[in-house]
């Protein structure tokens, strides 16, 4: 299945680089290109792409409002951002994952880097390390994410392999590695890691590791 990719970026060059280096790729191809997050929006709503490769600093509207109103849009739900930035600092990963980015990526990413982390975050995956994931999380969204629509409880619907596997995800292990803790195959993983974003209403993995650490199923030992 080919991957279709919206561009994002108020500079033109970036954008044609990117496009250059998409199109060369068998399994990935440009479906528009946007200069600014309101144009983004739009173009969304238009061509329906697997993924948004979204800058922040636009004029107008940017990325991180436009990547909230492309995340909050029901009909885009099949939608996943990847925000790739200048200003790759610990404040924008954290705004970035509140507004829904499913990845994170600075622009000093090598070409590999780029095109693979596409292919991740089409893929379902978070594109965020397993240090940086868990440094941002708990000392960001712990602490100043609104609380009150994330609460314990909510985990409750979530039976007890789900939240152990929901666990290891927002660790950020693979699913092969969760595989080989739990002694089931890949492939339930997957299922559990979907049943859990169905039951929390979220829209990806990387959504699943906020409410994991939000919620306290997943902590960090501090010095």
């Amino acid at each position: 299945m080919t991957i279709r990719v919206l561009l994002a970026d108020d500079q033109a060059l970036m954008r044609a680089t990117f496009r250059i280096l998409i199109d060369s790729c068998d399994d990935m191809e440009v479906t528009g290109e946007a200069s600014d997050g309101k144009e983004a929006v739009e173009l969304a709503h238009a061509h329906h792409p697997d993924i948004i490769l979204m800058d922040i600093r636009m004029p107008g509207t940017d990325g991180l409002t436009a990547t909230a109103a492309i995340c909050a849009a029901p009909e885009l739900s099949a939608t996943r951002v990847l925000v790739l930035t200048t200003y790759e600092t610990e404040e924008y990963v954290a705004r970035a994952l509140h507004a829904g980015a499913s990845g994170f990526l600075g622009k000093d990413a090598t070409v590999d880097e780029l095109l693979n982390g596409i292919r991740t975050v089409a893929s379902g995956e978070p594109l965020l390390s397993p240090g940086a994931t868990r440094s941002l999380i708990t000392h960001f969204l712990t602490k100043r994410a609104p609380r009150s629509h994330l609460v314990p409880s909510r985990l409750a619907h979530l039976t007890t392999r789900e939240r152990e596997v929901m666990a290891l995800a927002a660790e950020g292990q693979s699913n092969d590695e969760i595989a080989n803790a739990c002694a089931i195959s890949p492939l339930t993983v997957r299922t559990h890691i979907q049943r859990a974003m169905a039951k929390l209403e979220v829209r990806d993995r990387a959504q699943l590791v906020v409410i994991a650490y939000q919620t306290g199923l997943v902590q960090l030992d501090r010095p």
